[in-house]
């Protein structure tokens, strides 16, 4: 995996985590239909390159528009942009 992809991947985990707020993360894992470890995963870069279905689960459950989390998500790959605030 590139440093880019690591990169993305911690900037999509710390957008749930701000995305989720106060909710419980077994909540949100719940309402998304994927475990709590899962989502823990994602929210730390564990798991950098979630499926597609897992991240539309989560964009759901958290209200997020999955072209906002495409765009903020891939803004700073080039050190230039910043990443939107959910």
């Amino acid at each position: 995996m590139s440093p880019q992809e690591r990169q993305r991947g911690e900037r999509f985990g710390a957008l749930l985590r701000e995305a989720r707020g106060d909710r419980s993360m077994v909540d949100v894992a719940a309402t998304a239909g994927v475990s709590a470890e899962t989502l823990r995963k994602i929210e730390t870069g564990r798991a950098p390159t979630p499926a597609f279905f897992t991240v539309a689960a989560l964009a759901h459950a958290l209200d997020l528009s999955l072209d906002d989390l495409a765009t903020a998500c891939t803004e700073d790959a080039d050190g230039g942009g910043q990443a939107m605030s959910a």
